[in-house]
């Protein structure tokens, strides 16, 4: 599997963005172990702290169909090439994600470069830690 169906599904997913007040759409899609894909996208409301981001739009799909372990996550934005998943988003990604999951960070053409997710959120919160 190539990462290019990856950020198409995140591109189409932007497209339905809706950002009317910060004009700013994002994409996200994750792929589970079984290679399955989950898109959303940016979703905001009049009251800021209300909306909710794209990569979180996807994880509600991913657990909606089942949930599963997520392998590789791509986010698009429009106006921001290699957009990073904000502390939020990396601390709900981490819980779903492998130890070997990765990050694509793209443009609107295609993946621009591809990171280790542990590299960017490196010691996420987790019960486990404090056992």
């Amino acid at each position: 599997m190539s990462a290019r169906d990856l950020f198409s599904a995140a591109s189409a997913a932007m497209k339905n963005a809706y950002a009317p007040y910060s004009r700013f759409p994002v994409g996200a899609a994750v792929r589970t172990e079984a290679g399955a894909i989950h898109a959303g996208c940016n979703i905001e409301n009049a009251s800021y702290p209300e909306g909710w981001c794209a990569e979180t739009t996807a994880l509600g799909h991913l657990v909606m169909a089942g949930g599963g372990r997520v392998t590789e996550i791509a986010v698009v934005a429009e106006k921001m090439p290699k957009i990073m998943p904000c502390g939020g988003c990396r601390q709900r990604l981490a819980e779903f994600a492998t130890e070997d999951a990765v990050l694509h960070l793209c443009d609107t053409n295609g993946v621009l470069e591809t990171v280790p997710f542990s590299a960017v959120f490196p010691r996420g919160f987790s019960f486990e830690d404090g056992k």
